[in-house]
């Protein structure tokens, strides 16, 4: 058992989209420890996107049991921006365009939110962060001034999200289904830019959640875990991902039917 402390802690959760009957988590199991990388498959419909938007704190979905703890408080009790300024970052599957609004004024009003009371954020010093930041994706300057995925490839929304990761800096990352929609040169750039930021800041956590062994090819997990029927139903190494990319989901889908009709 490892002595480094556990940052994200989820307990017997259960959840169902709001106002429907119909549970979609039905009892996940989940410790993240400081510094890790945990990668969560599944099939689709398995509850891997409603497990990272339940901890993100979505309205259109209600908690019906159990528990989600960051750094041991109570994440259910917060709301979404609180959960934000308290460490947590979910980079979305879709990220929705904001048209008008600019990239550098849009990371400046949510570094803003994480100042002081009354206190204005530096503007030059704003500035030298994101040209920073952005040098470390290898990212050209010109980027920050595009409206917020306006227009966007799949593979510069998503560089867009790493690029949020890398100036908000979060304890947790939650990273649902990156590789959605990209192409093996998109992925690649966007797992480079997320393996800079493991190398700058170790101690931040990230979970992966994904279809495909693919991503954890070049992200490469400390822990992967099955997700069907709503819950985690496998946990090991590497190799599990790569049993699933031979064998597919369809025993574990079988064994949740069978359980479920037992």
């Amino acid at each position: 058992m490892s002595d480094t402390p556990v940052i994200l802690k989820v307990t017997d959760l259960h959840a169902k989209v709001a106002d429907q009957d119909q549970e979609i988590l039905t009892g996940v199991d989940l410790e993240l420890r400081r510094g890790e990388v945990h990668a969560i498959m599944g099939p689709n419909g398995s509850g891997k996107s409603t497990l990272a938007k339940v901890i993100a704190g979505h309205p259109g979905y209600e908690v019906t049991a159990g528990q989600v703890e960051l750094d041991g408080k109570d994440v259910l009790e917060m709301e979404p921006d609180e959960r934000s300024l308290a460490g947590l970052f979910l980079a979305f599957q879709y990220p929705v365009d904001i048209p008008g609004v600019s990239i550098a004024n849009f990371l400046r009003t949510a570094l803003q939110a994480r100042t002081e009371e009354g206190e204005e954020l530096d503007l030059f010093d704003y500035t030298d962060l994101l040209l920073e930041r952005m040098e470390l994706l290898e990212m050209d300057a010109s980027f920050a001034e595009r409206p917020v995925n306006d227009g966007f490839s799949g593979g510069e929304k998503k560089r867009n999200e790493i690029l949020q990761m890398a100036m908000l800096q979060p304890t947790v990352a939650i990273m649902d289904e990156t590789d959605s929609g990209l192409d093996i040169d998109a992925l690649k750039v966007v797992a480079s830019g997320v393996n800079k930021l493991r190398e700058e800041s170790p101690e931040m956590s990230i979970l992966l959640i994904t279809h495909y062994q693919r991503l954890l090819n070049h992200i490469v997990p400390d822990v992967v875990h099955v997700m069907v029927g709503g819950r985690i139903v496998r946990t090991g190494g590497s190799e599990v991902a790569l049993d699933l990319e031979e064998a597919g989901y369809k025993d574990w889908k079988d064994r949740e039917t069978a359980t479920a009709e037992g």
